[in-house]
């Protein structure tokens, strides 16, 4: 079970979606990506499956962004 926690840090979500653990904050603090706050100093834990159901989001936020804006081969200079 070591090798597969079930909460991780912002610091793991971050090595996970390789980004900076700022960043990883910002999402929390948002309501993008939920997560708890535990013990007395407040730290942030996100449980595994929610990293995985916001990955699964934004493939599909970003699926509908390419189908919303298709790529145009007239974009790209003709060779």
């Amino acid at each position: 079970m070591a090798d597969d926690p079930r909460f991780l840090t912002l610091a793991d979500v971050a090595e996970v979606l390789n980004t900076s653990s700022a960043q990883v904050y910002a999402l929390v603090r948002r309501g993008d990506l939920p997560a708890i706050k535990i013990g007395g100093r407040g730290q942030w834990r996100v449980e595994r499956i929610q990293l995985e159901e916001f990955i699964q989001r934004m493939y599909a936020d970003t699926k509908a962004f390419v189908d919303q804006h298709p790529f145009v081969d007239a974009d790209v200079e003709a060779d």
